[in-house]
């Protein structure tokens, strides 16, 4: 098989607020949204997937289905994924993992389309123990996992879990033969969104460094630092809310264009460029780690979601561990201009000419400076 590329990242917003559990750190939760109707869709998941066709978007892309309450919901969401897997692209599911029925209808999809699929199981303990829910939870992982399609398993740090730890961690070695992954929490009520705990930063990387998560270990490291480095979201990477088709250079980036209004014209992607409006790359584990920004060192994406069992078992298969460890500077090329400067930055030293006097010298051009 020839190897698949990442051309674009692109997240995906399910415009859905319902939720069937009652997290406490979750605005959802806060503001009483969680009994909000179901979403009705003003289009079709075929219209939805053609407007994000391969050729359009330049080649294969990695769509990420996300909603603010619970994902998998609304019924429309089996055909969705299945109409976006059917164009090519590869297909990423944050869920609270309850919502059986979905996963026993996802699962009949021919296996080709299986395995380009990917559930990201928020592990939301406290709820689950409340519902007694656990059970169901992890057979829904099993499910999925049987049936050929890849998953991880991710714990939002929270200060009110942290005496739950040990029995955490012994749950997810019996139930999925490693350890969850743990994100790191932030407190949207603030511009700067720092991190979500009463300890100090110090503190909360000791208290969650022990689940020896590379997604935490990397989040953690860029977390609340400014990013002023040329940034190809917008163009790379996007937002797009699947309610209205508004496609988005990032988060609080300016709306590209409405994708979904006209499905025969070309979009035009624009970069943020040096002008990222946010505090900091909150979601820098996906944004950054795919290659959003290409000179930063990060690792690849398969390193927040994989974990390899005892028995040398993973939590992705092979064929979706490979493209997710593929960058996207591999399928499209850096800006003239970007290249230009960085060239010149990696070629500038000084040097003195016959007179004495400092001269830069440019990528082989010299200019004379004033003393």
């Amino acid at each position: 098989m020839q190897e698949e590329k990442i051309k674009r990242f692109i997240d995906i917003n399910v415009p859905v607020t319902t939720c069937n559990l009652r997290c406490h750190y979750c605005y959802i939760t806060q503001q009483r949204k969680f009994s909000d109707a179901l979403p009705v869709f003003k289009y079709t998941p075929g219209y939805m997937a053609k407007a994000l066709n391969k050729e359009r978007l330049g080649g294969i892309c990695c769509l990420n289905l996300c909603g603010n309450g619970e994902t998998l919901l609304p019924p429309e969401m089996t055909d969705i994924i299945r109409c976006f897997l059917e164009e090519g692209h590869f297909v990423m599911v944050v869920t609270n993992g309850t919502v059986s029925k979905r996963f026993d209808e996802i699962v009949q999809l021919p296996k080709e389309l299986l395995e380009r699929l990917l559930f990201k199981f928020s592990f939301q303990y406290l709820e689950l123990k409340r519902l007694k829910m656990m059970d169901k939870f992890f057979d829904n992982i099993r499910k999925v996992r049987e049936a050929g399609c890849s998953f991880s398993l991710e714990l939002t740090p929270s200060d009110e879990v942290i005496p739950e730890i040990e029995e955490m961690k012994k749950i997810c070695l019996e139930q999925v033969g490693a350890l969850c992954h743990v994100t790191v929490a932030r407190d949207n009520t603030k511009y700067e969104l720092p991190i979500l705990t009463n300890y100090s930063r110090e503190e909360y990387k000791k208290i969650w460094s022990q689940f020896d998560s590379k997604m935490f270990e990397y989040k953690l490291s860029v977390f609340n630092q400014k990013r002023r480095e040329f940034c190809y979201a917008g163009d790379w990477t996007c937002t797009l809310d699947l309610a209205t088709g508004d496609l988005r250079q990032c988060y609080c980036g300016e709306v590209l264009q409405n994708v979904f209004e006209d499905i025969d014209s070309p979009i035009h992607f624009r970069p943020v460029g040096h002008k990222c409006p946010e505090s900091h790359c909150y979601n820098a584990h996906a944004f950054l780690t795919f290659g959003a920004i290409p000179e930063h060192k990060a690792p690849f994406y398969a390193e927040m979601r994989n974990r390899v069992e005892k028995d040398g078992s993973e939590w992705l298969t092979p064929r979706m561990k490979a493209f997710l460890s593929t960058k996207l500077k591999e399928s499209n090329k850096e800006y003239a201009h970007e290249l230009f400067v960085k060239n010149c930055l990696e070629n500038l030293f000084s040097v003195k000419n016959e007179n004495n006097h400092k001269v830069v010298r440019l990528a082989g051009l010299k200019v004379k400076l004033k003393k």
